[in-house]
């Protein structure tokens, strides 16, 4: 479960997050609809985690030279 949360956060906050003309993420805003496969194989979506708490973490610059 960790790893596909992990993975989750990643995938969120390297795609929607990326570039720098973003705007402002505010506490309690809806997320977008998204898909992806996680390391398990299975499919998650904004659907498949409805009802769940889960944690979107911001890294500027992690994974570059700057």
């Amino acid at each position: 479960m960790k790893t596909i949360l992990k993975n989750i956060v990643l995938f969120i906050s390297s795609s929607l997050f990326s570039s720098a003309g973003a705007t402002q993420v505010l506490v309690g805003q809806t997320i977008p609809d998204f898909e992806m496969i996680g390391t398990d194989g299975a499919p998650y979506s904004k659907d498949t985690l409805e009802g769940n708490y889960f944690v979107i973490a911001f890294f500027p610059k992690a994974f570059t030279g700057g």
